[in-house]
Formats: structure tokens, C-alpha cells, sequence
């Protein structure tokens, strides 16, 4: 008879400390063992060198180089279609209880229930755990039962129910002694599942008392660079999002807080609205007629339209993986109006590019630049994307470091015209609106 076993299954929580479901499955008397799975139907979208896919393994690998010379353990490591390992797992061991926090995309909520269905069969109960975000679902909603559409009345609300909240972390990292030890564990190289290591590299983020002190007052400069990079952090789940609302609250600054809280409204909204990963959540604006014009759409990308604040943020995009807050509004907003090119085209690029990306925020920001989201800017409102370049890096430092070239004869000239521009995707827009 093989020995009763308790899985625990990492996914978006690649971390020790603080993790919700670890926590619970440790506290169960039958030895947990870790693993993770590299999802062949996600990584066969990806290039060979994504640096994110590079970050996740080597964040795996730290870890089982801890458990295994502080605990003679480590973590099961597969390659595949989830419901097949699985299947696998249930022929290689005597398993009693699968453990995993939750995950609110689309795609994983359509696996997780296939991974249930598939354990229940066996009577193995799939328990899973509130990890990722301190609200979630249909924690924070109306007094009529409706989710929020508006950030700040979802803020103020999510703020009410916080000061009530009984706040705890849990201390996974301090009964690891419970994990399964002196196996073999599985384990899988970069190569083993058809990736190289990337020429980019996913910085460590930066959470000083100082930064969050000083968020509103640097945050919407690019040259400053004063952001915490948390980003890819907080996705794949390498630092705990409760430790980083607590340090919010200890410096009680109200701009860092409230840049994490945009993070769960965001991801509530997807969760209510799952359409919106490919629809526009008005459905009015999903009757714009795109120009949607190839040769645009590359210059975009390339950072070749001729505006160089624009132009900036994509260079440093497609060299880095990372483009600054303030001038994702400014490069969303320019291929939408300007360009008249659908908000899907540019939510997919930096699908592909962004070391942070995130589903829920990433479709939030683009539908809210566009105009079709829940609290989205109105249509009209347009960025100048020259007005930008004196309110937020007059000096030009930014601009100097990503489009050297901008003041050369070889620097394109602007695509198109600003006023041109906005009188055009006024009309486009006023006529899907009005039909």
C-alpha cells in the first residue's frame, strides 16, 4: 500500500512565505508534496526565449535548492496538459487531497473544474484557497448584489470592509517540515520543455518605505524610474500580496495603496465578466468600425509613429519587457484614437512583451483607454501625445534614452497628424455610439 500523500499545486504563488493554500495542506497530517506544472497549451503560444517562462523556472529552482538542503525535499516538477499529469499522478501516488489557491482567468477556471471533476471521481477533494488578492468574487459588491463598476466606490467599500477584516498572514514558511523528504523528485530544464534562457531579465522589485513615501509625487515621471517593479512579482506570486498591503498601510500611503486595490478591482471585474477577455464590456463600442491598418500597427510596434514619447514606451517595451505606467495610458490611448486600430491588436502585443502581464489588468487598462470599459476615460478624451512629453519629461531624459535617434533626419516624421487624428476618431466613435 503506498503512503497517503497530500498534493499541493503551485501556480501563481511561487513562494514559501505567506502562501495560503501551502499553509492549509502542511497542517494536514499526511506528507504534502509540492508540484508544478508547465501547461503545454499556455507555452506553445510563447517564444522559445520568454523571459517569464526563464523567470518561473528559475524561481523553481531556488526554491527546491531551499527545500532540499533544509528539508531533504523539493518540488515535483511536469510538462504537459494539466488533466493528463494528473492522471499520472493518480497511477504514481496514493493521493488524498489536492491543494491550490485560486486562479480567476477564464482558462484557469475551465481547468481547475476539468482537475476537480477528474479527482471527485476518485473521492479526492480539490480544495482551494483566496491567495492572489485580499477580495475577490463577490466579496466586495453593491448593496444591491451587483459587482462595482466604478473604481472609487469599489476603493472606498473595499477600504470599509478592510477595517473590519480580521488581517492575518500564514506562515506556510514555518511548517515545512511537513513536506514529503528523501525522494526522487522530478525535476525539468528549460530545455526539457522547449525553452532557452532569455537576454531579458525580470528585475527584483523595489518596496522602500522611501518609494511608497514618495508614489504620488514620482510615480508619473518615466525618467525617474521610480517604480517598485512589483509587477511580475505580485502575477507569478514570488512575494505575498498581503505582506505588500501591509507595508502599504505601514508608510500610509494612500497612491501605493490604491494602486494595489485598482489590481483586485480589475480582477473581480474579469471574474463577473469573463466575456470581456475578447468583448468590450460596452457592447456599443464593439460596432467601431477600425481601420485597423497593418502598416501602422507595425511602426506602433516598433517604435517607428513619429511621436517620440510614443515610441519611447515601445522601445523600452520590446528591449526591457517593462513600460512605465503613465506611458501605457499614452501608447494605449495613441492606437486606439489615433490609429484607429482595435484596442485587441495592442492588449495582445503586450500580452506577448509585458513581463508583468496580467489578463485582468492588462484587458482593464486597455478597454479603459479605449473607452469601452467599466469605468473607462470617455471617448473624447484624447492625449496629446506632445503635451505629454512637456508635463512628464520636459527635460527629455526618457525620450534621449529609448529614441536617440529623434532629432536625426532618419527619425520618421509623425504618422499622422494630432488634430487630424482627433477629429477623426471623434466621428468614428460618435457614429458607432449613435447607430
Amino acid at each position: 500500500m503506498k503512503q497517503p500523500i497530500t498534493i499541493f499545486w503551485y501556480r501563481r504563488d511561487l513562494r514559501l512565505d505567506d502562501n495560503r493554500a501551502l499553509y492549509e495542506a502542511l497542517k494536514e497530517k499526511d506528507k504534502v508534496l509540492p508540484i508544478f506544472i508547465f501547461d503545454s497549451e499556455i507555452l506553445e503560444s510563447l517564444h522559445k526565449n520568454d523571459a517569464r517562462v526563464a523567470f518561473i523556472h528559475t524561481t523553481l529552482q531556488n526554491i527546491n535548492k531551499k527545500l532540499h538542503a533544509e528539508f531533504s525535499s523539493g518540488i515535483a516538477m511536469f510538462y504537459g496538459k494539466p488533466i493528463e499529469i494528473y492522471k499520472e499522478l493518480l497511477n504514481r501516488y496514493n493521493i488524498k487531497t489536492v491543494f491550490s489557491n485560486h486562479d480567476y482567468e477564464p482558462y484557469a477556471i475551465r481547468r481547475d473544474q476539468e482537475i476537480k471533476t477528474l479527482l471527485n471521481k476518485k473521492n479526492i477533494d480539490f480544495k482551494t484557497y483566496k491567495d492572489q488578492v485580499v477580495f475577490e468574487k463577490n466579496d466586495i459588491i453593491k448593496s444591491d448584489g451587483k459587482p462595482y463598476l466604478v473604481y472609487t466606490p469599489y476603493m472606498k467599500r473595499w477600504k470599509e470592509t478592510f477595517k473590519k477584516l480580521d488581517f492575518k498572514l500564514f506562515p506556510s514558511e514555518d511548517i515545512l517540515n511537513n513536506l514529503i523528504s528523501n525522494i526522487s523528485f522530478p525535476n525539468l530544464s528549460l530545455s526539457d520543455i522547449g525553452f532557452i534562457k532569455s537576454e531579458q531579465h525580470i528585475a527584483p522589485y523595489l518596496v522602500t518605505p522611501t518609494l511608497i513615501q514618495n508614489y504620488e509625487a514620482t510615480r508619473n515621471f518615466p525618467a525617474k524610474d521610480n517604480t517598485s517593479k512589483l509587477g511580475p512579482h505580485l502575477r507569478f506570486g514570488t512575494v505575498s500580496n498581503r505582506k505588500m498591503i501591509k507595508k502599504a498601510i505601514t508608510e500610509t500611503d494612500e497612491t501605493f495603496w490604491k494602486e494595489l486595490i485598482w489590481r483586485e478591482f480589475f480582477m473581480q471585474i474579469l471574474w463577473h465578466f469573463p466575456q470581456t477577455q475578447t468583448k468590450s464590456f460596452k457592447p456599443k463600442y464593439d460596432q467601431i468600425v477600425w481601420r485597423n491598418n497593418h502598416t501602422e500597427f507595425k511602426a506602433w510596434c516598433e517604435g517607428k509613429t513619429g511621436y517620440p514619447m510614443v515610441d519611447a514606451g515601445m522601445r523600452q517595451l520590446n528591449q526591457t519587457g517593462f513600460m512605465h505606467n503613465r506611458v501605457r495610458m499614452l501608447v494605449g490611448s495613441f492606437l486606439c484614437k489615433h490609429l484607429l486600430i482595435d484596442w485587441r491588436w495592442g492588449e495582445a502585443y503586450f500580452a506577448e512583451k509585458l513581463h508583468d502581464y496580467d489578463m485582468a489588468n492588462n484587458i482593464g487598462n486597455w478597454q479603459w483607454v479605449a473607452g469601452c470599459g467599466v469605468d473607462a476615460a470617455p471617448y473624447f478624451r484624447i492625449f496629446n501625445p506632445t503635451t505629454q512629453i512637456e508635463k512628464f519629461d520636459k527635460n527629455l531624459e526618457y525620450i534621449k534614452k529609448w529614441v536617440p535617434d529623434f532629432q536625426e533626419l532618419t527619425y520618421p516624421p509623425p504618422i499622422v497628424e494630432h488634430k487630424f487624428a482627433r477629429e477623426r476618431c471623434l466621428q468614428t466613435y460618435k457614429a458607432a455610439l449613435n447607430s
